[in-house]
């Protein structure tokens, strides 16, 4: 489960405070995977990323008792001047795993050849979602974060990013930010929507998107 115990989190300028959380208590419980569906600018990839904890609230706490993955594909957290090996390898110890395992999947999977021992700095952005999918699908978490599924590579490669997407699906919940409700529809089962600093909580994921729609007319 993850929860939220009175979470607040805004950004400050010169001339305006935007609140993403007004205080928000609520939970993502296991065994359902969520949609977080708001407008553009809601706070949507803002809310995601204080779940992965890359990001912290201003106050309020955010307790997990599950593993967590970072949001799908991200490739942020990559060091530039170190190798795509060393830095698979480093995710890798802070994850607790194998490192000899993860690279052999990310290798063949990524399709990087001797580019994985090349600065990651020097790679295309096709290279860096490669690489950035595959150490995500080599690594499994109790609760994968998606903020937007983008298609990755050649019309084979996304044949297989979908296949190793759906065997990590089998075991796990997702949480989904997209602005395809198809998409919405597809992955999750239930919905909050992000709206004005609150996250309204719907059971049915059809009722949210309905819900969305209404309050964005």
């Amino acid at each position: 489960m993850i929860r939220f115990e009175n979470v607040t989190k805004f950004f400050k300028t010169k001339q305006h405070r935007k609140i993403v959380l007004d205080h928000v208590s609520t939970e993502f419980r296991s065994g359902s995977s969520y949609a977080i569906i708001g407008v553009n600018g809601a706070g949507k990839s803002t809310t995601m990323r204080m779940i992965a904890g890359t990001m912290l609230p201003n106050s309020g706490r955010i307790k997990k008792d599950l593993r967590v993955s970072w949001p799908l594909g991200f490739s942020g957290g990559f060091h530039p001047q170190m190798t795509g090996r060393d830095n698979l390898n480093f995710v890798s110890r802070a994850y607790g795993e194998n490192v000899v395992r993860v690279a052999r999947f990310v290798e063949e999977f990524a399709e990087l050849g001797d580019y994985i021992n090349a600065p990651v700095r020097t790679y295309s952005s096709g290279m860096m979602a490669r690489f950035a999918f595959g150490l995500s699908m080599a690594i499994e978490f109790d609760c994968y974060l998606i903020d937007e599924i983008t298609a990755v590579g050649d019309a084979r490669f996304q044949e297989r990013c979908k296949n190793a997407f759906e065997q990590r699906r089998k075991n796990s919940d997702l949480i989904v930010i997209s602005h395809g409700m198809e998409t919405i529809k597809t992955y999750c089962d239930k919905g909050m929507v992000l709206v004005d600093g609150r996250l309204i909580v719907f059971d049915n994921v059809d009722h949210a998107i309905s819900a969305y729609y209404r309050l964005n007319r």
